[in-house]
């Protein structure tokens, strides 16, 4: 396979288009609160009602213009070294629908978690990208393990897999205290569900990633 990492912006049109129509769909909802509600993610809702639209509509809505800027900036880094690869493993024209079906069903994992957990609570709500862009950050640490990486606040790189340690460790005691707002249980699931859709897809690349790893010490 091709050095991924010098191919990062060379094919990222799917990229821009999920980048688009999200901020279209976030720009709607922040303005207006009612619309926000019905596309998020409310399990007690999707239980009794049937409103299995959720599982899709909450990763197009946003709490605010900060948490759409920051998940919108993570798809934009990563998401254009994702889909070229993509293009390069399964074709161009396949490739890109392959990218698409990954993002949408990382958004459908990424929420599952919540669902079974929070189904009798009618209190509970969940919206945003977080796990979608967790899974595409994830596949692009499977494609270049040693990328470097900077964190806010600290000022020196950090290579990607260190990176997707720290995150997945940070994100299961997070998710145990529950002291904030942030869903951590969706980031987490979706980071494991992109890298196992990749895995799974494409088997091959367990074994590309460990030699890239190990390359590196």
């Amino acid at each position: 396979m091709k050095n991924t990492t010098t191919n990062r912006y060379m094919a990222f049109n799917i990229t821009l288009i999920i980048i688009i129509v999200t901020c279209l769909i976030s720009y709607q909802a922040i303005k207006d609160v009612s619309l926000k509600y019905k596309l998020a993610h409310v399990p007690y809702k999707v239980k009794r009602n049937k409103e299995y639209y959720r599982f899709i509509s909450s990763g197009f809505v946003h709490a605010d213009y900060m948490h759409l800027g920051v998940n919108m900036f993570v798809l934009f880094m990563f998401g254009g070294m994702v889909e070229s690869s993509f293009d390069q493993l399964y074709g161009p024209l396949y490739g890109r629908f392959v990218f698409v079906l990954c993002y949408i069903l990382t958004i459908i994992a990424a929420d599952l978690g919540s669902y079974f957990r929070h189904q009798n609570n009618p209190h509970f709500v969940s919206l945003g990208a977080s796990g979608a862009t967790s899974g595409i950050l994830f596949i692009s640490i499977a494609l270049d393990p040693w990328n470097e990486l900077f964190l806010f606040l600290i000022p020196i790189p950090i290579p990607a897999f260190i990176v997707g340690i720290g995150y997945v460790i940070y994100s299961y005691y997070a998710d145990k205290k529950a002291n904030d707002r942030i869903n951590h249980a969706a980031h987490l699931y979706g980071a494991l569900f992109g890298l196992a859709f990749f895995w799974i897809t494409q088997p091959q690349m367990i074994g590309y990633f460990y030699r890239k790893l190990m390359a590196g010490f």
